[in-house]
């Protein structure tokens, strides 16, 4: 797909990957919505970018958040043809922890946002790209989630996580295979260890040792990075109903 002239959703687009995407597809011609809780941050970045930008804040588990987000897209660009899912969280906890269980609202609010929001965003945003005109191949749009390598080798405490990331992954498939008759792709990237927000807040030794195990490019991945195979995903049309380990070559071990 063409992504000069394109309209874009993006979610979790104020800060890490998604801001990474955002910036990317308007310096390439795309109009782009911000979907994200942060206000402040959302603002700023729409603010900066101009009339190429939207900013909703947008709660992803709610879908009635999400449709208005995407009903004002809609009045504002006119259309939709990318949805790239980026919110999301990776709150730590041990299913069996010094205080006892984990409390299962922590496990379901990962699951929430790491999941369900996806699917929300997901259904609602197909709704509106097959009323799109195909180019031709009769492509209508592309979906990109967002997973992790702990879908994969999900570490002690990281259960929630895991399992919400390993739940994007499985979904890819099947759902590319049902969209594939509306001419919408759906893949998945599935990135390793990035500097985004989430890696900023862990301690300096925690960081050292995390790099330590990444063989090559020995260091975190950059969010342009991720936003280039993003870009990459929209613009090659045989790239559908898969999950693209984006990780350096890393395994992640037990701990």
């Amino acid at each position: 797909m063409e992504i000069e002239g394109s309209v874009a959703l993006v979610t979790g687009g104020a800060s890490g990957l998604g801001e990474a995407c955002v910036r990317d597809l308007v310096a390439l011609g795309a109009k782009t919505t911000i979907l994200d809780f942060a206000e402040d941050n959302g603002r700023r970045l729409a603010s900066e970018l101009g009339d190429s930008a939207l900013f909703c804040k947008t709660d992803v588990t709610d879908e009635a958040s999400v449709q208005a987000a995407i009903d004002r897209t809609m009045e504002t660009f006119g259309a939709v043809h990318v949805a790239i899912n980026c919110a999301g969280v990776g709150t730590p906890g041990k299913m069996l922890g010094k205080k006892g269980p984990l409390p299962m609202e922590n496990f379901n609010r990962v699951v929430n946002i790491n999941l369900i929001g996806t699917v929300i965003v997901i259904r609602l945003a197909a709704e509106k790209m097959v009323l799109n005109q195909g180019n031709e191949d009769g492509e209508k749009g592309v979906i990109i989630n967002t997973a992790s390598i702990a879908a994969f080798e999900g570490q002690i405490g990281q259960a929630a996580y895991a399992a919400s990331k390993a739940g994007v992954v499985g979904m890819t498939l099947p759902v590319a295979r049902e969209f594939a008759d509306y001419g919408v792709r759906v893949v998945t990237i599935a990135p390793g260890l990035f500097e985004t927000p989430m890696a900023q807040g862990l301690p300096e030794k925690v960081k050292e040792s995390l790099v330590s195990m990444i063989p090559f490019p020995h260091r975190f991945g950059k969010p342009s990075e991720f936003a280039s195979l993003a870009r990459l995903i929209i613009e090659n049309p045989c790239l559908n109903g898969t999950t693209i380990r984006l990780d350096s070559a890393i395994r992640m071990g037990a701990r």
